[in-house]
């Protein structure tokens, strides 16, 4: 049986969210994390090597980071079609956004709430404005990454515009997806 350890008001929700959408059959494990504001602690009962979330485990298999666990479900669950499986029509593109979310936007995110800069940064990652044209591109010729279809790269890459508006970039384009994605991954949200 798969397991995924989660807690709540952590990245894990996004995970939790596409469990819930792909009617995946998986036990749900809470567990206590360290938090950045200090309080909580690493749960003996988590598996994790660091003590995160999410964290999959499916049998003697284990699949950690947010992509790679959503890849890994929306391929185990393609009926609910929230990812293109290998040969169809955009998996190169869903791939690259999973990836891309996990290289290059989370770490620009982090490194812009920290106000890091650098030279051998940019070179590596660019930079946040060169980031947001990235995301913006496909969203101002389709409501989602996918253009048409909706997918769980769509939730990765909305999350932290989700969990920190503020940080939302001013593009429309990328306000209004941010807005769909929340209907669709916190349908009870107000």
């Amino acid at each position: 049986m798969r397991t995924l350890y989660y807690s709540p008001n952590s990245r894990s929700d996004t995970v939790v969210a596409l469990a819930r959408m792909l009617s995946a059959d998986l036990e749900m494990r809470e567990v206590t994390i360290a938090r950045q504001d200090g309080s909580g602690s690493r749960d003996p009962a988590n598996p994790h090597p660091e003590g995160k979330v999410p964290y999959l485990t499916d049998g003697e298999d284990a699949v950690r980071e947010r992509g790679a666990i959503m890849l890994y479900l929306t391929d185990a669950y393609p009926d609910a079609g929230l990812g293109p499986l290998s040969g169809e029509a955009q998996r190169g593109a869903y791939l690259s956004w999973l990836f891309y979310y996990q290289g290059v936007m989370e770490p620009l995110l982090i490194l812009k709430g920290a106000n890091v800069s650098n030279p051998a940064l940019t070179a590596s990652l660019r930079d946040f404005d060169t980031m947001v044209e990235r995301l913006a591109e496909p969203l101002r010729r389709g409501p989602w990454l996918l253009g048409d279809r909706f997918s769980a790269a769509d939730m990765l890459c909305s999350s932290p515009f989700l969990w920190f508006a503020d940080m939302t970039p001013a593009d429309p384009a990328i306000r209004q997806w941010v807005e769909r994605c929340g209907q669709r991954v916190r349908p009870d949200a107000k």
